[in-house]
């Protein structure tokens, strides 16, 4: 029998309105890694079954989760294998983030409370969080799962339940649960607390996610109940960098990369020139 599970809910950054575009990523939500300098989606790249993005060291990112239903979804979000509000090793019966009907949001960073979280940046694997916490063998990965929700109950029987609640908002008590809200306005903009090395990456080093500097992101809580211990759907978006993409044939190799062989300083005798 499926429990009641706390889950966050964005206060800022929702929208509502007409039916959002088809994406390749879900059939319930998309997922898209927006460059948030540009507020841009990064290209998306298919190659062996998996969708690829590249990203680019000390680059702000955010996950934009967008809800294709007419009913509340739940979204728990993994970033490098790591549950983007918790903190926690991810795992499907974790909490996670809400989203009305046809609604869409981003996430910009780790969950630090209501308020507040930490942007993700692209970086050098040991920068990242995940690294740093000692957990760096699912680096590179998006994953999201999503849950729909279990048919509520009549209307007025929740009126009645709620008339007989306390004054103060309450959550996961008397087997009901209340919203405690948060004041709504934009994140500012924020850089990373720390940026990939200089130069860049080292052509073999695989590219992960940073804890960057807190920024406001103000949320909510509110209840959701799962209908089903399974989820609905999941989805997977792999990220590397431009060159570890290209080394691994995700990418084409363009003709101003070097060679993967070192350079011969006596190759032979003078050709002529082409044209």
């Amino acid at each position: 029998m499926p429990t009641r599970r706390l889950v966050l809910v964005l206060a800022a950054a929702l929208s509502a309105g007409a039916a959002p575009p088809v994406f390749a990523h879900g059939h319930l939500v998309d997922v898209e890694l927006i460059d948030r300098a540009v507020d841009q989606p990064l290209p998306i790249y298919r190659h062996r079954g998996s969708v690829w993005v590249a990203g680019r060291p000390g680059s702000r990112y955010a996950v934009r989760l967008s809800n294709r239903s007419g009913q509340r979804v739940l979204v728990v979000l993994s970033v490098d294998g790591i549950n983007a509000v918790s903190g926690e090793t991810a795992a499907l019966g974790q909490t996670g983030y809400v989203l009305g009907p046809w609604q869409t949001t981003e996430i910009t960073g780790w969950r630090k409370s209501l308020a507040e979280a930490a942007a993700f940046y692209f970086t050098a694997l040991p920068d990242s969080y995940a690294a740093r916490t000692d957990r760096p063998d699912n680096v590179g990965v998006i994953g999201v799962a999503v849950f729909r929700e279990r048919e509520r109950e009549p209307q007025s029987w929740l009126l009645q339940r709620r008339s007989d609640a306390a004054a103060e908002p309450r959550v996961a008590q008397g087997g009901e649960e209340r919203e405690r809200a948060t004041e709504s306005r934009a994140a500012p903009a924020a850089a990373p607390s720390t940026t990939a090395k200089a130069g860049g990456l080292a052509r073999d080093e695989r590219l992960g996610t940073g804890h960057g500097e807190r920024e406001y992101a103000p949320t909510t809580q509110t209840s959701f109940e799962r209908a089903s211990e399974r989820p609905a759907e999941l989805v997977r978006l792999r990220y590397d960098s431009v060159e570890n993409l290209v080394a691994s044939g995700v990418l084409p190799r363009p003709r101003f990369l070097l060679p993967a062989t070192p350079p011969n300083p006596f190759p032979g005798f003078v050709p002529d020139p082409k044209g």
